[in-house]
Parts: structure tokens; sequence; C-alpha cells
């Protein structure tokens, strides 16, 4: 392999910069409001001024950092592995063999795609974090993320064709690859299985649940500053504004809603836009991203399970997602939306294409009237608790939550009738929700524990909860179907069991 030592791109340093900076805005904005931009007037200047200094001085150090990151930065190709060598005081080396990367995930910032750049997420079997990926290059050329790939492709000739290739030296082994570059191949672009219609794209913006996660983090900042609010001079102003009117205030709530959504849907559409998947060979490839490209590979052998996911709203149009846990990666790498959402007739033949093993067909065996009290039964004794201390201390409007139980009683009736299952001879089919429906689809050799519970209630009625576990990422994936007949629950296990007559045909998982 060539030992050429290679550097990241300049922007690498704008990029560790600007990262930094980010992670700064909400430190520096509590603290302005605690402290203001100026102290007393009669202390010194540097005191008065100290926020302001203390935040240059760290915007200064970032800066350095982002450039000396850049700087001490090096990776190269050397007996079949990719190594990566940082770090100014402490220098770190880190080896990857080749035979262990999974995958090479690309995205493209606002500041990689002027100069033709990507930023390469290198991602293996035993990546040791849940957020991190095992290695990443911050920006590099197309050109270079392209060497990598090829260097590892032709390490995987080698260790095909023999391991005593690998001990050649540099001209011996110049001389075994000239031949194959002189024949030139035209490579085909990867077939398309999915792509997201505008008419999609826009149903999935616009049902989205990214609402939720602006709200929550407006929340969360307005709790960082609650001690800074003075709320004896808005209740006040708020007392004068109510003689305006409740409608006004309706419609000020509104439209304030209205804002939050549609910045959710400009975030959700900008984030999905141009959403395809591919298959290149064993490996499915998902690109997506307006402002930000991102593309994701995922090896079909590393697929544990496949869930089709409807929420209440996208299934009265027909519509649903399609979710797959990976044994393998990180982040998006585990759990990933294979189709963001789709027409529920238009998802079965792209799905089928992917994995011709498995049958999707909806689960036919029913949960039978022994479990149905146990879906709403406890539901309603819990929430019998906070209605009674709010009916007690707000009577009598707080009587009106009341009405909580009836939709409590239908909300389980509503999971009991869903509740669903199959099973083949090799892949069990599950269909249960909490608001969403989910029909999840396991090939047996994927999972990786079945386990049957029962509390004292349930031994009484004959009831229990199956749970099939299947790896994704690092953690479990854990469908169940909730108080089927105890009878029932058995056969899963019994299916679940090893028989030798059956072994040689089951294939092993991948873990």
């Amino acid at each position: 392999m060539s030992e050429q030592r290679y550097k990241l791109h300049w922007i690498s340093a704008v990029v560790e910069t600007a990262k930094a900076l980010k992670d700064l805005i909400g430190p520096f904005v509590i603290l302005v409001f605690v402290n203001g931009f100026k102290g007393e007037s009669t202390a010194p200047w540097y005191i008065q001024y100290w926020t302001l200094i203390l935040f240059g001085v760290l915007i200064i150090f970032t800066l350095v950092s982002g450039i000396v990151k850049w700087r001490r930065f090096d990776y190269w190709f050397e007996d079949q592995e990719l190594r990566i060598e940082s770090g100014l005081f402490v220098r770190k080396k880190r080896y990857i063999p080749f035979d262990r990367i999974q995958s090479l995930d690309y995205t493209e910032g606002i500041f990689h795609r002027p100069f033709q750049l990507v930023k390469v997420k290198i991602e293996t079997a035993g990546s040791s974090s849940g957020k991190d990926a095992e290695a990443e290059l911050t920006a590099i050329t197309k050109e270079a993320a392209q060497q990598i790939e090829k260097e590892i492709k032709q390490s995987k000739k080698v260790s095909i064709i023999g391991p005593e290739l690998a001990l050649l030296d540099q001209t011996e082994w110049q001389l075994i690859k000239e031949p194959e570059e002189e024949v030139q191949v035209v490579q085909q672009p990867a077939p398309v299985i999915f792509s997201m219609t505008t008419g999609n794209l826009l149903m999935l913006a616009t049902t989205s649940g990214g609402i939720g996660v602006i709200l929550s983090g407006v929340i969360v900042f307005l709790s960082q500053i609650e001690e800074l609010i003075p709320y004896d001079w808005l209740f006040g102003e708020l007392k004068s504004f109510i003689r305006i009117g409740v409608f006004v205030i309706a419609i000020l709530v509104a439209l304030g809603f209205l804002v939050v959504w549609l910045l959710s849907v400009a975030m959700t559409f900008l984030a999905n836009y141009d959403f395809k998947v591919m298959r290149e060979k064993d490996d499915l490839v998902i690109t997506r991203g307006l402002l930000e490209k991102k593309r994701v590979t995922v090896p079909l052998k590393r697929v544990q399970n496949i869930t089709i996911t409807e929420n209440p709203i996208r299934q009265l149009f027909g519509y649903g997602a399609v979710i797959i846990n990976s044994a393998g990666g990180v982040g998006e790498g585990s759990r990933i939306k294979l189709f963001p959402l789709a027409k529920k007739n238009s998802i079965i033949e792209p799905l089928q294409e992917l994995f011709p093993n498995i049958d999707f067909s909806e689960p036919t065996e029913r949960i039978d009237k022994r479990g149905k009290r146990f879906y709403y039964r406890f539901k309603l004794l819990v929430t019998l608790v906070p209605i009674a201390v709010i009916s007690y201390n707000f009577f009598p409007y707080g009587l009106l939550t009341l009405l909580l139980l009836p939709l409590v009683g239908l909300h389980g009736i509503w999971q009991y009738k869903t509740a669903a299952y199959t099973i083949l001879p090799k892949q069990l089919t599950m269909r249960f929700r909490t608001i969403s429906r989910q029909t999840v689809f396991t090939e047996k050799n994927r999972i990786q524990s079945m386990e049957l519970d029962q509390n004292y209630f349930h031994r009484r009625k004959k009831v229990a909860t199956i749970t099939a576990n299947v790896k994704s990422g690092m953690t479990l994936d854990a469908p169940s179907i909730r108080h089927m007949p105890q009878e029932d629950a058995e056969k899963f296990l019994s299916w679940y069991e090893f028989h030798p007559e059956s072994a040689e045909s089951q294939t092993k998982p991948d873990n």
C-alpha cells in the first residue's frame, strides 16, 4: 500500500471553528442575559467588559484550535489499514483495518460544496460509541474520498487472492496493479430503488414531528433564563392585555404556532430534499438534503428487521414510512428511515426487491378477548389519580378532566384491535401501536433473544407478553405483542428454540 501522507483541506479549520462557535452561542446568550454587556461603570474597564473579553479570548482560542487540528492531522494507507495521526501536544494514532470498515458516509455542508469537498465518516462493526463514528475526515476532496474506496476495494481483492501478496514490496505491488489499471471499465450508475416525489416530500414535511423539537428547544432555553423573566411586569401587562379580548390573544397564540409549524416544515423539506435509495452490489446507499447533502451506506447483510410505521394522520391518507435497524454503524447507521414517506400500496414492491427472502404480507393472527381488558384497565386506574386530584382542587371545573376516561379507554381498545402477528418457518411478523401503527418484519436468524413476561394478573387470566430482541447499532430494538394468550406466547418460544434438523438452513446473524 502507499505510504504517502495526506492532509485535510484547509476548509476543515473553518468547519471545526464554526462547530465550536455554534456550541458557544447558548452559554454566551445566557451570560449576556445574566450580566449584560457591561458591568459596574465605576469598575476598571477590563472588569466592565469582562463578558466580551472572555468570549473574545474563547473565539481566538477556538480559531487557533481549528487551525492546529487541520495542520496536525494526517492520514495514509499502509499494511491494508487506514492510519490516522492527529494532535499537537498529545499525538494520537488510530489504525483501522480495511476489512473492519463497514461503510463510508459522506456529507456536503455549506462550507464543503463551493470547494467540491465532502466530510467522510468511517464506520466499523465495532464502533465504540452510540454517537461517534470510528473516525472522521472533516473535509477532503471527492477524489480523495474515491481514493479511500479504491484502497479498500483493492485490499479486499488481496484478501481473496491470497495473503502472500501483502508481503510484496512497493515495486512488485505496482507491477501487479498496473495491468488492471490499463483496462478501463465504464461504471454504470447505481439503480434507484426509491425516490421521494414532491407530493410525498410536502406530505412528509407538513405531518412531521419537527414542531415538537422546536418547542422543546424553546422550553429548554426559557428554563435556563427563567430567573431573568420579569413575571410581575408580564402578568401586569397581561391583565391589561386581556381587556382587549380573548379572541385577539387566541389569534396571536395561533400565529405563534403557525410560525413554528412553518419552520419545522421548512427544516424537514430541506433535510429530505432529493431523497433517493440506491443499491450498489450488497449495499444500500441513501442520499438526501439540499443545503447539506448526506450520503449514508448500509450493508444489506447487517439489516436486522424492517418496520412499516403509520401515524394516524398518514394512515388516514394511506401513507407509511419504512425504518430499518442495522447491527452496525452509529447515529444514522443504526436506525434508518429507508423510505421516509410513501403510499402504502407502493412500498411493498421496492421492499421485496431489496429483501426477497421476507414475506411482507399483513399479519393475520389476532389477540383473543382474554387480553382485551389489559389494554385499558391499568391505564384507567392510573388516569383516575390525577383526575381525582385536579377535580378536588379545582372543583367544579376540574370535573372536566373526567372526559379523559373515555379517551383513555378508547385508546386501549384501539391498541387491542391493532395487535396481530404471523409466524412463518423463518420469519416473524408483529403489528402493534402506541400512537402510530407499526408492523415489524424479522427473519428468525436475526432475533438475538425472545422473552415471555407475565405478572400476577396475567397468570390468573393465562395471558402473557412476548418480546423479540434484535440488534440496533450498539443497543437493541425490542418489538413486542402484549397481553396475548399464554398458549400462543409459548408457541413463539417453541418456534424460536434451536432445532438441529433446521440449523443448516439458518444463516448466522451478523453481530
